[in-house]
C-alpha cells in the first residue's frame, strides 16, 4: 500500500505517509460516544445467503527495492478483525513511514445474523477462523516484531465474542483485542490523516463499516503549529478531535435490517430516513452543520463504501488502490451514482467489476449511510481514502518504536 504527503496524490511506488503517535486511549472517560444502540426501534430483520469468500492477497509487494532503498529493520503487523472485515499489514520502517511487504484481506461477515440473534453463528466464526490461520501463517513468515490485533463492533456486542476470540488463541494462536468505540475512531483518524486538507477549517472524517459507522469533526483551528506533513501532524490530527460518534450500524447490519438484495426506491429511503434518525442527536448536540458556514470544509470518506462508489465513478475495469486512495470527487457526482447503485436490480450490481457478487447486496446498504451523511452535512466535495485502521495501528506500532529507541 502506499500514501503520499500531499492531498490527492499517489507516493512512488514502496512509500507511505510517517508514523502516528501511539496515543491512542482506549476508553477515554472523558469523551463517551452516544448511546444510540438502545434507542433502535424494532423492526423484522432477515439475514441473506453469504456468496463464497474472495481473497485478497499482495505479498512482496512495494518493498521500495525498485527506488534503490533496503529494508532489512523489524517487521510490525496489524490486524483489524471487522463485521465484514479481515485484513492484514504487514510493514517494515523506511525514511518516510512504513513499508507494506505483506497484505490480507478476506469478506468473512463475522457479523452476519448478529443483530437478529446477538451471537456470531457457526458458520461464521468458522469462515474467520480459515482467515485468520492466513494471517498467522503471514505473521510467523514475516517474523513479525510487534503486532496490534484488534477486532471491532461484531465482538464487542455478540454475546459469544470472549469465547470465540478464546477459541481464536487456542486455535490460531493469535491473541485479539476488543477496541472500545473511541480507539476505533481514533485509529481511523491517524491512518488517513496525512490525506487530510490543510487549508480546511473543519474536517469530517468518517469510516462506514459493517456493523458501525464511526464519525469524528476535526476542527483545524485546534492545531497548534502549522500543518508540516510531518509526523507530528498525525499527533496534531488527534488534538483537533472536536466531537466523536459511533452509530451502531453498518453495511451488514442495514442490510440485513432493511434487505440489501432487492431495493426500491421506498427500502432506499427508509434505510436513509433510519441512519438520519440516529445521527440528528449528535448533530442537535455539536451543531456542525450551522459551524460549517462560510468555513471551509473537508469530507473525507475512509471505507469500503466510499472506495467503492469512487471505482465507479471513475470507471474503472477492476480496483486500483493508486488511482482511488487520495482522490477527490464532486460530492454531488458521489450521491448520484449512490441513487443510481440503489435503483439497479442486484443481477446489475453484480455486473459493476469494483462490487462483484460479494458486495452488491450490501453496497446500497452503504450508499444510504453515505447520503444521510451528505444530507446532514452537505459539501461540494469529497475525500476518498484506502486506509484507515491498519495504517493508524502500524504507525502508533513504528513511532512508539521510534520513542523507544530515542529514550
Amino acid at each position: 500500500m502506499e500514501a503520499d504527503d500531499e492531498q490527492g496524490a499517489v507516493a512512488p511506488a514502496g512509500q507511505l505517509a510517517p508514523a502516528i503517535s501511539p496515543g491512542l486511549p482506549d476508553c477515554a472517560a472523558a469523551i463517551q460516544p452516544i448511546a444510540f444502540r438502545n434507542e433502535v426501534p424494532d423492526a423484522p430483520l432477515t439475514v441473506e445467503p453469504v456468496p463464497p469468500p474472495r481473497t485478497i492477497e499482495r505479498t512482496g509487494e512495494r518493498t521500495g527495492e525498485r527506488n534503490g532503498e533496503r529494508h532489512n529493520g523489524p517487521t510490525y503487523g496489524a490486524l483489524d478483525l471487522g463485521t465484514n472485515n479481515c485484513r492484514l499489514l504487514v510493514a517494515r520502517p523506511s525514511r518516510r513511514g512504513f513499508l507494506v511487504v505483506d497484505a490480507f484481506s478476506r469478506i468473512i461477515r463475522l457479523g452476519e445474523g448478529v443483530s437478529a440473534t446477538g451471537r456470531l453463528s457457526d458458520a461464521a466464526m468458522h469462515r474467520t477462523i480459515d482467515a485468520l490461520k492466513i494471517c498467522e501463517a503471514k505473521l510467523r513468515k514475516a517474523n513479525v516484531a510487534r503486532s496490534r490485533l484488534i477486532a471491532t463492533q461484531a465482538c464487542r456486542v455478540a454475546e459469544n465474542g470472549d469465547e470465540f476470540l478464546d477459541r481464536v488463541r487456542r486455535d490460531v494462536g493469535l491473541e485479539i483485542e476488543v477496541v472500545c468505540r473511541e480507539t476505533e475512531a481514533r485509529l481511523a483518524v491517524s491512518g488517513c490523516a496525512a490525506l487530510i486538507d490543510r487549508h480546511c477549517d473543519l474536517v469530517l472524517v468518517f469510516d462506514i463499516g459493517g456493523g458501525s459507522s464511526e464519525l469524528i469533526w476535526l476542527d483545524l483551528n485546534r492545531r497548534r503549529d502549522g500543518w508540516r506533513r510531518s509526523i507530528a501532524d498525525r499527533i496534531e490530527a488527534q488534538h483537533c478531535i472536536a466531537a466523536w460518534t459511533s452509530l451502531p450500524v453498518g453495511v451488514v447490519t442495514i442490510a440485513e435490517r432493511f434487505g440489501g438484495r432487492h431495493v426500491d426506491e421506498d427500502s432506499f429511503e427508509a434505510m436513509v430516513d433510519f441512519v438520519s434518525d440516529l445521527l440528528a442527536p449528535f448533530e442537535r448536540e455539536h451543531g456542525f452543520r450551522s459551524r460549517m458556514h462560510n468555513r471551509r470544509v473537508h469530507l473525507l470518506g475512509t471505507s469500503g463504501t466510499v472506495t467503492t462508489v469512487a471505482s465507479v465513478h471513475l470507471g474503472l475495469p477492476r480496483y486500483d488502490r493508486q488511482a482511488v486512495d487520495g482522490l477527490v470527487v464532486p460530492a454531488e457526482a458521489m450521491r448520484d451514482i449512490a441513487r443510481r447503485l440503489s435503483g439497479m436490480s442486484l443481477a446489475e450490481r453484480m455486473t459493476l467489476p469494483c462490487i462483484g457478487d460479494e458486495r452488491a447486496d450490501l453496497v446500497v446498504a452503504g450508499c444510504a449511510i453515505l447520503e444521510s451523511i451528505l444530507d446532514i452535512w452537505p459539501a461540494d466535495r469529497l475525500g476518498v481514502a484506502d486506509r484507515g485502521i491498519r495504517e493508524g495501528i502500524l504507525r502508533a506500532l513504528l513511532d512508539s518504536a521510534s520513542s523507544r529507541k530515542l529514550g
